[in-house]
């Protein structure tokens, strides 16, 4: 083979793999997020389950008041005599400036728990968490529910319109035989690996949470499914003065309105029924309390 044939022949080859190399997906992204997003995926379907179940109104009606909500697709318990359960789940978070919901931050929930447990199950959970103090403690690495946050099981049926008081407040959706299900004392940790795959480097839930520093737009639908049903059960707005409000001028926006006038942006929102993604616009009346 001539020189000038061996080098178009090199050529040819060095190209051939730089087009094999550039056309192949980044190593490990589809496979290691594939997990993370049937997850996130579930985790709508879940929310969307319990909105449908009439026994479950009170997750409806309070979810306007929910700091966080952390929904588990599937808990599975079995056992004889001894019974742990355990299963996988996802935290959102609500932007206290924005009324927004967070990108999803992955957990871990199980337990072991003692008496007459024959059979299995399998559940839908969804917990409510309704306090800062509570959202902090998802923020560690570990924590006890019924311990280190006050916990209690939700109202059903007829009790729904109880009035609560606990950090958390669980919700399950049994699917099997199984009865006695109970999460006092079990053990939330989050899943840093499962995190860290779903955004592309090592986070932290306050990397997630706080600073808002990642986002995967597989969470889109999750996070627009929790906005839709806070808007669309939005309690009726309280009686205004007619005369403490803005009239907007070009420019405008909440965030200036709410500098200027000591009402947060969620306040603001709340007050006017202006939904997240919502517009304001010029001559429109922005009510301040």
């Amino acid at each position: 083979m001539s020189k000038h044939h061996a080098g178009l022949h090199g050529i040819l080859v060095f190209l051939m793999m730089a087009f094999v190399f550039t056309a192949l997906p980044p190593r490990g992204h589809a496979t290691e997020t594939f997990e993370q997003q049937a997850l996130v995926d579930k985790a709508r379907l879940t929310f969307q389950n319990f909105l449908m179940d009439d026994s479950m109104s009170w997750v409806r009606d309070n979810l306007h008041k929910a700091r966080g909500l952390l929904i588990v697709p599937s808990l599975l318990k079995a056992g004889f005599i001894l019974g742990g359960s355990g299963g996988s789940g996802v935290l959102i978070v609500r932007n206290e400036e924005t009324g927004g919901w967070s990108q999803p931050g992955f957990y871990t929930i199980g337990s072991v728990s003692f008496g007459l447990q024959i059979g299995g199950e399998a559940a839908e959970v969804i917990m409510v968490v309704r306090t800062t103090r509570a959202i902090e403690k998802l923020y560690a690495s570990s924590f006890k529910l019924g311990g280190d946050a006050s916990f209690a099981v939700g109202p059903v049926g007829a009790g729904a319109k109880a009035n609560v008081m606990a950090d958390i407040v669980s919700f399950a959706r049994s699917k099997g035989a199984y009865v006695g299900l109970s999460l006092e004392g079990a053990v939330v940790e989050t899943r840093d690996d499962w995190n860290g795959a779903y955004y592309g480097r090592p986070v932290r839930p306050t990397d997630i949470f706080v600073k808002h520093a990642v986002s995967n737009p597989g969470s889109n639908q999750l996070r627009k499914a929790v906005a839709r049903a806070e808007r669309d059960k939005r309690p009726p707005r309280p009686p205004r003065s007619t005369s403490n409000y803005h009239v907007v001028k070009r420019g405008d926006t909440l965030y200036g309105i709410s500098k200027r006038s000591g009402v947060s942006i969620r306040e603001l929102r709340r007050l006017n029924n202006i939904g997240q993604g919502e517009y304001i616009y010029p001559g429109q009346k922005i009510y301040l309390d």
